[in-house]
């Protein structure tokens, strides 16, 4: 299981205080932050001893040397894993317009991460065809080593993606995303806090997931994990792990991951 962070200026002092090394990191990149904000922070976390992978966004690089400069920054702090994405921003940077681009150009001047993340939409894509999302997914997968999925609440749904894709010739391990344990009022200051509603855009991408936070009590992802435990390990699918994305809400997740654990030991 590994955490989602949002790079802000309290996230390194509170994944130090709450998320045992055990966890791994991922960092988000948001345009009002910028593509340096994510490097600094997973150089921080790795000299702390954690396993991080910052994300690599396609629309917020400008090009192969600043590409390569950010590879190099990250083998020099022992930092083997990133996770490409196409990015938030309204325009490229430069000469990356989505992941695939950037997955190319990595390629081309040689890296020497183990491991390389790409995203998958059990749902689909409000503003990309179906089709167009497989025949992406499927170059995207040439050059990555596992698949982390965008949220989504219907665990038939879920499983039923993962065994299409493997069907269909898409063999990388999947971590599931989700939101941890997240309160309606912490969600609303990071909202607030991360400049022009990225997080509360980024939810109204994900279908029903606006509304499933704005309950008494916030949100659980219990359920859905009872749901999709039978199917993790299954031969006829790739489904691994989570992903959870925290929204730096990150006291109340650790405290659920825990519980977790006693509930389900393997």
């Amino acid at each position: 299981m590994g955490y989602e962070v949002l790079p802000f200026k309290a996230t390194e002092d509170n994944v130090v205080k709450f998320v045992p090394k055990s966890v791994r990191l991922t960092v988000t990149a948001s345009p009002p932050k910028g593509i340096e904000a994510t490097i600094a922070l997973a150089e921080k976390f790795a000299g702390h001893g954690y396993s991080v992978a910052p994300h690599l966004s396609a629309k917020m690089i400008r090009d192969k040397v600043q590409l390569g400069e950010f590879v190099q920054r990250l083998k020099a702090v022992g930092i083997d894993s990133v996770f490409v994405v196409g990015g938030d921003a309204e325009e490229p940077a430069g000469e990356y317009t989505d992941a695939l681009s950037l997955l190319k150009s990595l390629d081309s001047i040689g890296h020497e991460f183990t491991s390389i993340g790409i995203g998958g939409y059990p749902e689909g894509h409000h503003f990309i065809p179906q089709d167009g999302l497989d025949a992406a997914l499927k170059e995207k997968a040439q050059l990555a080593t596992y698949i982390a999925t965008q949220i989504c609440y219907d665990a038939p749904a879920i499983i039923s993606w993962a065994r299409r894709i493997k069907s269909e010739g898409v063999d990388l391990p999947i971590r599931v995303g989700m939101p941890g344990a997240v309160s309606r009022e912490k969600l609303l200051r990071i909202s607030l806090a991360s400049g022009v509603g990225d997080s509360l855009k980024f939810l109204q991408k994900q279908k029903g997931m606006f509304w499933r936070f704005f309950v008494p009590g916030g949100y659980s992802p219990n359920k859905l994990i009872r749901g999709l435990k039978p199917a993790i390990g299954a031969a006829d699918n790739n489904l691994q792990d989570f992903h959870i994305f925290t929204f730096n809400e990150l006291e109340g997740t650790e405290a659920w991951r825990k519980q977790m654990l006693q509930r389900y030991p393997s």
